[in-house]
């Protein structure tokens, strides 16, 4: 089933309607481990490596502007996201004259799910760079959400001749949490937890963090492209690399290294958002402190050497998805008047 097709179907399930013709509500997808069943809006591209001992795929949109600008974009999804999810941004970017390539990290929506994968964000960045190389991609502009944006700062730490800009929408890694009193939480326990996955448990976190609490139909699409992950036959597998990506963003904060970056950074920030992965988790009188975005944004934006902050005051987490025409306006605008922009 086409995309085109699958969302009405899916707005008509959340909705309780049936199609027309049928007496029974439509059944819940369930996809693949490796989302099949579900199509992008953008023809799927795999890139196969071979990284810690065993061959990989990870999957990638490349998108070719109109009428090329001779920049191309690149966009990392964040943890509950996939390519896909970047399709407003991909449309805006392309018709601004940019070459896209949005990448699947191994461990995610399309792309293989190990069993056996150590997951740092060096291992992605190098994975991404090994992708861009593939591509013939030079210096391009590495735009992260959520996750993504913590990957992103890694790749213009480990790659900085090699960047021309960073931006960073909503990125997690602006504080410690295990600092701040997030307790131990092993893999086994994030495993078990995201076992517990469903459309619901996606909807209401989303709905609380990413939307300020307001939901909209046109989300459903996403929130059943993730839990069709967990309705299929590799549920186990999707949830335990999750839960390796879970273990990986709790012990890896990038916000000690934001001096360090040495590319010019545009910080993209929903004031709305609150998200403190494992909150839960914390004393009770520890969570109000925990995923102030108004303060960890500007707090980041005054470590990065030069960085420049847009602020959306109604959005969440994800200002790309909730208000998609004014975040794609800020976003091209802010790459436009970069520093290199006007000197390339």
């Amino acid at each position: 089933m086409r995309r085109t097709a699958l969302v009405p179907a899916l707005l008509a399930l959340t909705l309780g309607a049936t199609l027309p013709g049928r007496a029974d509500p439509l059944p819940a997808p369930a996809y693949g481990p490796e989302l099949e069943g579900f199509d992008y809006p953008f023809p799927v591209e795999r890139f196969t490596f071979t990284s810690q001992r065993q061959p990989l795929q990870m999957a990638y949109l490349d998108v070719a502007p109109a009428h090329p600008n001779g920049r191309t974009a690149v966009l990392l999804h964040g943890k509950n996201f996939c390519a896909a999810t970047w399709d407003s941004q991909i449309r805006a970017l392309t018709g601004a004259g940019y070459r896209v390539v949005a990448p699947d990290q191994i461990g995610f929506c399309k792309s293989s799910k190990p069993a056996a994968y150590q997951f740092t964000f060096r291992q992605l960045a190098e994975n991404t760079h090994a992708l861009l190389t593939k591509l013939g991609v030079e210096r391009p502009v590495i735009v992260g959400h959520s996750t993504g944006g913590m990957l992103a700062a890694h790749y213009a730490l480990l790659y900085p001749k090699e960047v021309a800009q960073l931006v960073m929408v909503n990125p997690i890694g602006l504080e410690d949490w295990a600092a701040k009193g997030l307790p131990p939480v092993s893999v086994e326990q994030w495993y078990q937890r995201d076992l517990k996955t469903s459309a619901e448990t996606i909807r209401a976190y989303e709905t609380a963090t990413y939307y300020a609490g307001q939901w909209e139909a046109r989300y459903e699409p996403w929130v059943e492209m993730l839990a069709g992950l967990y309705r299929g036959p590799g549920k186990e597998a999707v949830a335990w690399d999750s839960a390796l990506l879970y273990d990986m963003i709790v012990t890896q904060p990038v916000v000690y290294r934001f001096p360090q970056i040495g590319v010019p950074t545009l910080l993209m920030i929903g004031q709305k958002d609150n998200t403190a992965i494992g909150k839960d988790l914390v004393p009770p009188e520890m969570r109000g402190q925990l995923g102030r975005y108004p303060e960890l944004g500007r707090a980041a934006a005054k470590a990065i050497p030069g960085a420049r902050l847009v602020e959306f005051p109604d959005s969440g987490h994800a200002p790309q998805m909730s208000e998609p025409e004014a975040f794609n306006r800020a976003l091209i605008e802010g790459l436009d008047s970069a520093p290199s922009s006007r000197t390339k």
